[in-house]
């Protein structure tokens, strides 16, 4: 099986999830677009997929949002 890789980055002034070199949603929070991401990796695992998840810690003077 592959490896399946979910990255939460930042869309302007919300989430999305980078998969397969593809943003195809955005979410209002980044815990929005990581229970997404968890999700389908959760459905990759299961079907065998090697999962990885990454989410970006708050850098100093960045809001909630991280713009």
């Amino acid at each position: 099986m592959g490896l399946a890789q979910y990255a939460i980055v930042p869309v302007r002034n919300e989430w999305g999830v980078l998969h397969d070199g593809d943003v195809k949603n955005t979410y209002a929070t980044k815990e929005a677009a990581f229970e997404s991401a968890v999700a389908a990796a959760s459905l990759a695992l299961r079907e065998g997929h090697e999962v990885q998840v990454s989410v970006p810690g708050r850098e100093a003077g960045d809001n909630a949002l991280g713009v």
